[in-house]
């Protein structure tokens, strides 16, 4: 009688693996409930780097890559998620009246901030006020504006801030509409998250658009030293 209950309790470990196995995949289908359980963490400098290395490591020579890294000079503070939108550009930016009012040129604009979504786009415009003092401020998403009439307010006016999604703005660059050469500040909003809880890079086009944009303007510029990296 003692020996049937060890018995039994020596065949339990062969079924674990199976169900190890099916509880694995139930929490592959569930990514959003481990996010949501797991404390928020900021981005930080490496985690942008370690992408781009991710990224470009097996499409790039050694030469390239090294070509394509940030220096460390370029980014600013990184937001450690106490800060509302204008407290962090208030911190990152304490210059930021000066730069408002020396800024002339058009096609181009001082702080461009780069997100997922129209929406998401519409609601740092909105929290921006406290920071953005008398400035003008554009709208660089293609949800309702057609690339024409950006391309039409840039050439005519000139702007302070431009936020919008990577995949618009690298259009604007590519057809010349947008020059960031007088841009001294690219944010990205790295640390929210949306419905699904998923960050910018964390969904596949919004990080492909982000890192062509990277590559073919901003990197350079970061090297160069004329523009500052922040994620907010």
């Amino acid at each position: 009688c003692v020996l049937q209950p060890t018995e039994c309790f020596r065949s339990q470990p062969e079924e674990t693996p199976e169900s190890t196995l099916k509880a694995k995949k139930r929490k592959k289908k569930k990514i959003s409930d481990i996010l949501e359980k797991s404390p928020p963490k900021p981005g930080v400098p490496e985690d942008l780097q370690n992408l781009l290395g991710q990224h470009f490591g097996t499409k790039r020579s050694v030469i390239e890559i090294e070509e394509l890294k940030l220096p460390d000079s370029c980014f600013l503070p990184a937001n450690d998620l106490t800060h509302s939108f204008s407290s962090y550009l208030k911190e990152i930016c304490p210059k930021w009246a000066r730069f408002r009012k020396n800024h002339k040129e058009k096609k181009s604009v001082v702080m461009l901030v780069i997100c997922s979504s129209a929406l998401r786009s519409l609601e740092l415009i909105k929290s921006v006020t406290a920071f953005r003092g008398d400035c003008r401020v554009l709208k660089l998403f293609a949800k309702h504006i057609k690339i024409k009439e950006q391309m039409n307010m840039l050439e005519k006016g000139v702007f302070h801030i431009g936020v919008g999604t990577p995949g618009r703005i690298k259009a604007l660059v590519e057809q010349d509409g947008l020059c960031l050469n007088s841009t001294k500040y690219i944010i990205l909003d790295w640390n929210w998250r949306d419905q699904k809880l998923r960050r910018m890079m964390d969904i596949p086009e919004i990080k492909k658009e982000t890192i062509d944009l990277l590559e073919m303007k901003i990197i350079k510029l970061c090297r160069e030293g004329s523009v500052k990296l922040g994620l907010y």
